[in-house]
């Protein structure tokens, strides 16, 4: 029937929107950021001094 076309390609829409926004949420709060520690920015601060 072609009078369900329209609703069709709309509950397709929907149900890709639906997955984009799933996925996009998991990769949001999945990632895991780890901040580097004092001492090894210490470190490269102190490696970069001139050796006169």
């Amino acid at each position: 029937m072609p009078q369900m076309s329209p609703l069709s390609w709309w509950m397709l829409f929907i149900y890709f929107m639906l997955l984009m926004l799933m996925f996009a949420t998991m990769n949001y709060y999945i990632f895991f950021y780890q901040p580097q520690k004092k001492d090894s920015i210490k470190l490269k601060i102190n490696s970069m001094n001139w050796k006169w």
